[in-house]
C-alpha cells in the first residue's frame, strides 16, 4: 500500500474553517483583548464568561461593558443585510418577518451576538440588518425554502460583511 502526500498548502499550517475565519476578514467590533471575567452587557444582559458571551444570570461581581452586538445596534452598523424583493402579499410579508424573527431566536439562543439589528419594510422590499455575518444566510435560506424564489449570497472579500438578496418568483 502506498501513501500519498497531500499537496503543499499555500499557507503552512493554514486552516480554513469558514469565510469569517480568513485572516484578512477583521470584524471592527471584535475586541483585540479578552474582557475581565465575568463581564455583563448592561444593555442586553449577556454574560461574558470562559472567553465568550452567554445567556446566564448576572454574576454579583461582574464588570460591565457593551457587547459587540449592542455596539453595532447603537451605531446602526450592520455586519449583514438581507434584501427581500418581489410582489408579496401583506400576509406573506408578515410570514416572512415572523420567519426571520424565528431564525434570529434560534440562532441567538446559543450565540447572543447574532441578532437582527432592524427590519425596514418598504413598498416592494423588506430589508433586514443583522449584527453578524452568519444569520443573514440562515434567514435567506429559510425564506427560500418556504417561499422559493431566487437567493444570492455575497460575502465581501475585503470586509466583515455579507449581503443576501432574495427575489420572489414572479
Amino acid at each position: 500500500m502506498s501513501k500519498t502526500t497531500p499537496p503543499p498548502s499555500t499557507h503552512a499550517g493554514a486552516r480554513h474553517s469558514g469565510h469569517a475565519q480568513d485572516d484578512h476578514l477583521i470584524d471592527p467590533y471584535k475586541r483585540t483583548k479578552k474582557l475581565s471575567e465575568p463581564t455583563v452587557c448592561p444593555q442586553c444582559g449577556a454574560v461574558y464568561h470562559a472567553g465568550r458571551w452567554h445567556w446566564a444570570e448576572r454574576p454579583k461581581d461582574a464588570h460591565e461593558t457593551l457587547c459587540q452586538a449592542c455596539l453595532r445596534i447603537n451605531d446602526h452598523y450592520p455586519a449583514g443585510v438581507v434584501t427581500l424583493t418581489g410582489a408579496l402579499t401583506a400576509q406573506q410579508r408578515t410570514e416572512i418577518v415572523n420567519l426571520a424573527r424565528h431564525q434570529e431566536e434560534a440562532e441567538k439562543a446559543d450565540h447572543p451576538l447574532n441578532r437582527i439589528l432592524s427590519i425596514v419594510e418598504n413598498p416592494g422590499e423588506i430589508v433586514i440588518n443583522t449584527t453578524e455575518i452568519h444569520l443573514p444566510r440562515r434567514i435567506g435560506e429559510a425564506i427560500e425554502r418556504a417561499f422559493h424564489g431566487t437567493l444570492q449570497v455575497h460575502f465581501d472579500q475585503n470586509a466583515y460583511f455579507v449581503r443576501v438578496n432574495w427575489q420572489a418568483k414572479t
